[in-house]
This record gives C-alpha cells, structure tokens and sequence, in this order.
C-alpha cells in the first residue's frame, strides 16, 4: 500500500495584535523623543505671547490711533504720533537723560562687580557672608534705597555736602542741576546693583581652570595682570550678558528719577532727570494713550539699538584684552 506524502505546513501568519503593538510602541516612541522637547517649551512661548507679543503688538495698534479714555471711538491717524513725537524738545531731552545716566552708572557699575569679584574669586575667610552682603542692595526695596540716599544728597543737611564742606566745597543742590542730578541717580543704580552682577562674575570665574592662575603666578604675573590676561578674556560671553541686561536696565529707569523729585513726573521742574519711562508714565497720567505708546515703541527701538552697539563694542574687543 503506498503512503501519502505529507502535506506541507502552512506558514503561520504572524500574531496581527502583537505586530500592533510593537508598531503602536515604536511610535509612542518617536513621538515621545521627537514632541517631548517641544512640550517642555511649550508653556515658555505661550506665556511670552500672552504676556510679550501680544502686548508689544496691541502697543504697536494703538500708538497709530488718537487713543484716550476721554473719547469713545479712537480714530486711526497713522503714524501722526511719531511724527509729533520726533518734533517734541521734551521726548528729545528725556532721551538725552535717560542715555547720560545709563552711561554715568552702568559704565563704573561693571568696571567695580568685576573688581569685586575678582577679590571674592580669592580664597578668603567668611567667603559666604561677604556674597551675602553684596547681595543686599538688591533685595532692599527702592524706596528705601531713594529716600535714604535723598537724605544723603540733600541740599542743606545732606552728608554728602557736609563731607564737601570739610574740604572747603561749597554744597551742591543735587537735585536741580543737570549733571549733579544725574550723578546722585547713578549712585543709587550702582549701590543696587553692582554686587548683583558682581555674583554674576563671580559665578563666572569660579568656572576659570584654576591651572591658568597658577601657571601665571608661576611666571611672575602679577593679580592685575591675571585679571587683564586670564580672567576678563576667559568670562567674555558672561561679560556681553552683563553688558546687555544693564543697556535694557539702563534705558527703563523710572522708580529711582520718579522717588528722587518727590513723585514729580516731570522729573524736576526743569525736566532736568525725566527719563524715558518717567515721560511714558507722565503722557499716561494724561490719558494719552497713542502717544504714550508711541513713545514706548520708540523707547524699545532705542534699547534694541543700544543693545546691540554694546554688543558688538564688547565681542570686538576681544583682541585687545587678550
């Protein structure tokens, strides 16, 4: 009797639910390396929109239109604002303020945060405390810091002119001059904010190889010259952020101009300290909107253009600091 050959086995088809759920994980997987990064940024850009574009961009809307509380319609006018705006003496001579303080406070302002930090970069006893005490300034509350040192500056019982008058100085009335009124502004900047950045350096430094220190004291250089050589060229790129942040800092001074003329928004009687920000809030006092948001969009076009001078002065002197 002849036998049959067996019959071939079918192949057997692959498991269809597991084939799904290994392509299901494989793309749970893409989706999760690839999306994830911008889920964890998300929040960021949603709240910079809400909280900065939209206003810069609704700023932008209604600098083009008369626009005051007075009125219920606000008519369109185009670009009228700016046109008055580039005419006004007043807006001209805030900026010149506004420019002449920044300059007269952030300049020695980080020229003092990196001496600072280059004497805490030393090892040095109660190191904690002294970081602590540099710090101080800046959480002190603005008021305090105006009416203290408008106490300081005062014309007729102020320290600073009985100092003077030991030396035979006749005082000064800080407030009323130009140039004086300026220079007591721009102390009060510089005690608030010089050790901030000072930290800021010495945060900075203390990611300097401390090989580099010690091969240049072994060839004799000096700690002015390890500064100059070693330190300032090594924390350049923390140096450009301190340079920038001050600029932005700089150009939006209102507490300390507003505290020292005893709330007078114009800045002094002769307008002789109104900055920027201080002539915004004087033209918003007035219920003109339009202009002041004129004003505030030309202010961000000075800072972004100042910014960006700093900027280049700074990466471009690189070659003379190293």
């Amino acid at each position: 009797m002849a036998t049959r050959a067996p019959e071939r086995l079918a192949a057997v088809p692959p498991n269809r639910p597991v084939r799904h759920r290994r392509l299901r994980r494989h793309l749970v997987h893409q989706l999760d390396v690839k999306g994830s990064p911008y889920a964890y940024v998300a929040p960021f850009f949603l709240l910079f929109s809400a909280f900065g574009l939209f206003p810069l961009a609704y700023t932008a809307w209604v600098s083009l239109h008369e626009w005051t509380l007075l009125r219920d319609e606000q008519t369109f006018i185009g670009l009228e604002n700016f046109r008055t705006l580039l005419a006004d003496d007043y807006f001209w001579n805030a900026t010149f303020n506004t420019l002449s303080i920044g300059v007269l406070s952030t300049a020695p302002q980080l020229l003092l945060a990196i001496w600072l930090a280059h004497l805490l970069n030393r090892p040095l006893r109660a190191q904690t405390f002294f970081r602590v005490t540099l710090l101080l300034p800046n959480v002190t509350s603005v008021v305090a810091v105006v009416v203290i040192f408008s106490q300081l500056f005062g014309r007729d019982f102020g320290m600073i002119n009985w100092v003077m008058s030991l030396f035979g100085v006749e005082g000064v009335a800080w407030n009323e001059g130009v140039l004086s009124s300026h220079a007591a502004i721009s102390t009060m900047i510089m005690w608030r904010w010089t050790g901030y950045n000072a930290l800021i350096f010495l945060a900075a430094m203390q990611a300097v190889p401390r090989e580099l220190y010690e091969a240049a004291t072994i060839d004799g250089a000096s700690g002015f010259t390890q500064l100059r050589k070693i330190t300032i060229p090594m924390i350049r790129p923390t140096i450009v952020f301190v340079v920038i942040t001050s600029t932005i800092g700089a150009m939006q001074i209102l507490a300390e101009p507003l505290l020292f003329g005893s709330y007078l928004i114009t800045g002094g009687v002769d307008r002789q300290y109104q900055t920027l920000s201080l002539f915004i809030y004087e033209n918003f006092t007035k219920l003109d909107f339009g202009y002041a948001s004129a004003i505030s969009w030309m202010m961000f076009v000075f800072i972004v253009l100042v910014a960006g001078v700093n900027y280049l002065i700074t990466r471009r002197g690189k070659g003379g600091l190293t």
